[in-house]
């Protein structure tokens, strides 16, 4: 998530140095063929460009505003799992006690445990969603720790790890592997059968909030938005030269690249916001969330060494 108010230059050039440059040259091409090689009737009116401008800021405006409810959506589906991580932590170290009222150390280490892989789950998810997707567009390197399931690892024991990292989805099966130690806690008597329904209806929110994300990452935005606008702003883009190179001669060169870069930059701030969970500069920074439950969760555990949270990386959090 890009988190500066200032872009940097080379993060807007990016995504856009290749139309500016087919832009510029069709500009400039335009105005030789026109003023140095006095070849005329290169010129279209105004108003249809005019008209076709309007058309296309209401069609951008609209795929930008649904595009951005879905990285809102995704914010917020993280957002809930920070609040249930919390809870899950509370919940599972106040409501969970053996028949004296007294924690011993079975039920404490039993008590770590379940916050332990909880805090895996979350990092599990992180990587699910984001499918290894580990190249940085800032540094323009591949990021080698940042996106990695060897997260996970410091959370189980190896056994446990192995078992997870061998399914096709792990974060599920680190939630059915939290829900077979609440069976067996409530067998052990550490649970009664109201804690034991609270603490899997807490469970089962873990399960929605994935789905949620799953839901985002596996349905792409409707194709046609992304296709037909890309198509209109170089149709609309190769127009408005031809629109002012009768009056104003050299000085449409800058116009034009002034417009078409306007007209770019909100085709291209849709295009990377509709999906959130790609590893990108303005994507929901799922590192730093994961971090972050990290923190919650063993400072409810009384730990002394907290992780820290991932240094901003020129601007963007990741």
């Amino acid at each position: 998530m890009i988190v500066t108010r200032n872009l940097r230059l080379r993060q807007v050039l990016f995504y856009s140095w290749k139309s500016l440059a087919y832009f510029f040259a069709l500009a400039v091409t335009i105005y030789v063929l026109h003023h140095e090689l006095a070849i005329k009737d290169l010129s279209v009116p105004f108003e249809a460009v005019a008209l076709l401008s309007t058309a296309l800021a209401i069609f951008l405006g609209f795929k930008n505003n649904s595009a951005y409810d879905r990285w809102w959506e995704a914010r917020k589906i993280w957002g809930l799992l920070v609040n249930y991580s919390r809870a899950w932590g509370r919940e599972v170290l106040t409501l969970s006690l053996d028949e004296d009222d007294a924690p011993d150390a079975e039920l404490s280490a039993w008590q770590r445990r379940l916050v332990y892989r909880h805090i895996a789950f979350v990092h599990a998810l992180r990587v699910f969603l984001r499918q290894r997707h580990d190249y940085n567009q800032i540094t323009d390197e591949w990021l080698e720790t940042s996106n990695t399931y060897e997260d996970i690892r410091p959370f189980l024991t190896k056994e446990e790890a192995d078992e997870v990292l061998s399914k096709q989805n792990p974060p599920n099966y680190l939630l059915m592997i939290q829900g077979r130690e609440l069976q067996e806690a409530y067998q052990r008597g550490w649970l009664s059968d109201y804690r034991f329904v609270k603490l899997s209806s807490t469970l089962t929110e873990f399960n929605n909030h994935q789905g949620m994300a799953e839901r985002i990452k596996n349905t792409p935005f409707p194709r046609p938005y992304s296709f037909f606008s890309r198509v209109f702003v170089y149709l609309h883009g190769t127009l408005v030269p031809f629109a002012f190179v009768e009056v104003l001669g050299v000085f449409n060169i800058p116009l034009a690249m002034l417009i078409n870069y306007i007209f770019l930059s909100l085709d291209q701030i849709g295009e990377r916001t509709e999906d959130p969970f790609e590893n990108r500069a303005g994507d929901t920074p799922l590192t730093s969330i994961s971090v972050t439950i990290e923190g919650n969760l063993k400072e409810m555990l009384d730990e002394p060494e907290l992780p820290e949270k991932p240094p901003r990386l020129k601007g963007v959090v990741f």
